[in-house]
């Protein structure tokens, strides 16, 4: 059993229309096969699983750092099942808003949506089941605030990211707000606020410091795909930076200007813990970075974006396996030891807990 869609391909090939790419009706069917690997092929287009594995990356290492060793294991398993629920929702209801613009670009032209093998009606039910099932694995094992952050990164990437990409270059300074917004997510269902009134205030700064390094971290990313996609960006009439000024010189700007930033934020990452290796880490990760970005500013050509590309998405896994690997700020341990506040778990009653009947599906 098999969809069939038409396929988009090149245009004939002249000086006008080279590498133009448009849906032919006449175009030989493409077929997507219902087994289980097109199936799952078909759930990884729709859901983007490498974003989400960002998330929970990121409000792992937020918990981390506020928590430490008092985080409950089970109680994180399903906060993070809930995150990404949330996050898959978010990718899906994005291809529902550019499903116009995703058949003008061959990077993005055979997403479900964009391709028709889902109308969007039946994406927007999905979406929203499984926005409120994220929602509510989250409300349950965490609480009201995490929920209600999980919700706003949901609001400010699909409401507010989405459509200002076609109106105005700073849609990325917005994109990074939704990209450091989970950080928040952590800090709060691990008593970020609750810690800090007890008089620890050494979780609050390494969060905060974490989720600048995100904020800043997303330039440099994002300047690099933008460049590489520029044609196709301003064929789906998409205003990045790299449309607006195809010489480069403002994306450049910005990723370089981010990317120095964020070397002194990256530090105050081991602060908290007095960490030694955490700070070596952190100042080669950022280091690096600003050596890719400025080699990127400087050429401003496809190899020298892929090469920031590559080297950004390094330096944040650094950043975040050495943020985990060194250990939770040592007031955290301290904390712990002497005032012994409620573990992750410690507000949620037996009432509160998932049933073992509770099924998920994304």
């Amino acid at each position: 059993m098999s969809i069939s869609t038409p396929l988009a391909r090149p245009v004939a090939q002249d000086n006008h229309t080279r590498g133009q790419w448009r849906t032919q009706p006449d175009a030989p069917a493409r077929t997507v096969g219902l087994s289980l690997a097109g199936v799952l092929a078909e759930v990884s287009r729709l859901t983007r699983p490498r974003i989400a594995l960002m998330v929970l990356a990121t409000v792992f290492t937020a918990m981390w750092l506020t928590a430490g060793r008092t985080i409950d294991g089970s109680r994180l398993a399903w906060l993070l099942l809930g995150t990404a629920l949330v996050a898959a929702s978010s990718s899906i209801a994005n291809q529902i808003l550019e499903r116009d613009t995703d058949r003008l670009m061959p990077r993005t032209a055979f997403r479900p949506i964009a391709a028709g093998r889902m109308t969007p009606a039946a994406a927007t039910l999905v979406a929203f089941l499984v926005l409120v099932l994220g929602e509510g694995i989250v409300t349950a094992v965490a609480g009201w605030p995490p929920a209600v952050a999980a919700l706003a990164t949901w609001l400010v990437y699909v409401a507010i990211y989405t459509p200002m990409k076609k109106v105005s270059p700073l849609n990325t300074a917005v994109g990074a707000v939704a990209g450091a917004l989970p950080v928040a997510i952590g800090w709060l269902a691990a008593e970020g606020p609750r810690r800090l009134a007890a008089g620890d205030a050494a979780g609050t700064l390494a969060v905060g410091a974490l989720a600048t390094v995100l904020y800043l971290w997303q330039f440099p990313h994002f300047m690099a795909i933008a460049w590489l996609y520029r044609e196709q960006y301003a064929r789906a009439g998409l205003r990045m930076l790299t449309v607006d000024d195809p010489t480069g010189l403002r994306a450049a700007g910005q990723a370089l200007a981010a990317s120095l930033a964020m070397v002194p934020v990256s530090l105050v990452l081991a602060v908290p813990s007095a960490s030694v290796p955490l700070f070596l880490a952190a100042a080669f990760a950022s280091m690096i970075y600003v050596a890719a970005t400025v080699w990127f500013a400087l050429r401003r050509d496809d190899a020298s974006a892929r090469t920031l590309l590559m080297v950004s998405l390094g330096s944040l896994l650094a950043l975040l396996t050495a943020s985990v690997a060194c250990g939770p700020p040592a007031a955290v341990s301290s904390l712990t030891a002497t005032a012994s506040p409620p573990s992750f778990a410690a507000d949620f009653s037996a009432e509160n807990s998932l049933p073992p009947t509770h099924t998920l599906q994304p």
